[in-house]
């Protein structure tokens, strides 16, 4: 299993205008991803994605170079199956042999930020490598399911107050029984987002969970006033309230209402997320295994997770193969309920892989193929390929 070659591939699509949709991002006419493959002797692939921003588009060019330039030079000729190692390797560069030798972490600058993304994919293709080299898929890897079957929510919800509930309303009869919308600055005004948010409660009813997510665009006391004004629409969760740059503004949020708060999308390694909790900042923890630090780090989030009785909701707004990942955690650990399952225009989604990824009347069937369980659709790749 020794690896001969990582390959990192800036991929971008554009979306079909009927798809697209415009938040406090602007209008998303494309979707970008980093793709990241790589091969052992024997010529067995792994793949996984790093990204460049936690929502459609971002410039992938230095995560391709991080991962070609700087990663690749360490994990060729290694043990592919030495996940762990690898990844503190990754992480501490020239001096990894003193966090491997001192049980601490001596970490490259780099420790946050699009290096940490690109180790992500690496991190996230060494996974799946290693669940085909042993023909166990990554649920199985982590130690089983927990569950046949996961909840999703539809992740969506951008029109205004006047169609807010039919938007939402496409999401249900699809099956759905949880649903997730935008509000914040794209809203201009907090009332706004409280009037939006109130329709779109009336249009489901009682019965189904309503999530808001304001992108971290709140100021604190805009973010305290949206839980105030609705308070009587019962969201499920308000996430990312206000910017992650102010972990004690999202406390301080959190303290002053009953609504549950949720973040970590944004967030780098576990460390991040141990400061959100020492704060008492959050409920529900939010990593993106194609930033945080892989399935590896997702993983060790999911433990934290676990030990302060917090609900695990990965963050699976990209490929299919971040969704995989976040997914094959969730249905691994005892801290989740939910996943999210992206309702927007999401080529990566749906062409970038051969397989069907769908939610059957709401519901995600446990993955049991190996490794993530996904094969490429390298037409698509060559036809978006960025060089």
């Amino acid at each position: 299993m020794k690896i001969a070659k990582v390959e990192a591939y800036w991929l971008q699509c554009p979306i079909p205008p009927k798809k697209q949709h415009r938040s406090d991002y602007g209008l998303l006419t494309a979707f970008d991803m980093t793709l990241v493959v790589i091969t052992t002797e024997s010529g067995l692939k792994g793949f996984g994605e790093a990204k460049a921003a936690v929502g459609s588009s971002g410039v992938c060019a230095s995560i391709v170079t991080c991962i070609e330039r700087e990663l690749a030079p360490m994990l060729i000729g290694q043990d592919a199956r030495n996940l762990n190692e690898l990844w503190v390797r990754m992480y501490n560069g020239s001096r990894d042999h003193y966090a491997l030798e001192r049980g601490r972490g001596f970490p490259i600058l780099g420790n946050r930020g699009l290096t940490l993304s690109a180790i992500s994919g690496v991190d996230m293709a060494l996974w799946d490598l290693l669940g085909k080299f042993l023909n166990a898929s990554v649920v199985q890897l982590l130690g089983g399911s927990l569950r046949e079957t996961l909840p999703a929510y539809a992740s969506g919800g951008w029109a205004d107050a006047a169609s807010i509930g039919d938007q939402l309303l496409g999401y249900t009869k699809k099956g759905f029984q949880a649903v997730k919308m935008r509000v914040g600055v794209m809203d201009g005004v907090v009332e706004a987002s409280a009037e939006r948010v109130q329709a779109a409660r009336t249009a489901l009813g009682s019965d189904i969970k309503l999530m808001a997510d304001a992108h971290g665009t709140f100021s604190v006391a805009e973010a305290k006033r949206f839980c105030r004004l609705a308070e009587d629409s019962n969201l499920y969760w308000l996430e990312e309230p206000v910017s992650p740059d102010n972990k004690p503004g999202t406390a301080e949020v959190r303290a002053s209402t009953s609504t549950a708060i949720a973040a970590g999308e944004s967030e780098f390694t576990r460390f991040d997320i141990r400061d959100l909790i020492n704060l008492q900042a959050v409920d529900v923890l939010q990593p993106d295994a194609a930033i945080v630090g892989g399935i590896s780090e997702t993983w060790r989030i999911a433990a934290l997770a676990s030990t302060y009785e917090l609900e695990l909701a990965p963050h699976c707004w990209g490929s299919a193969l971040s969704f995989m990942a976040g997914a094959s955690i969730a249905f691994a650990s005892s801290s989740a309920s939910i996943i999210e399952f992206s309702s927007g225009g999401n080529p990566m989604m749906y062409d970038l892989v051969n397989e069907n990824i769908q939610a059957v009347d709401g519901m995600i069937i446990k993955p049991q193929d190996p490794g993530l369980g996904l094969t490429l659709n390298w037409d698509f790749i060559k036809e978006y390929h960025q060089s």
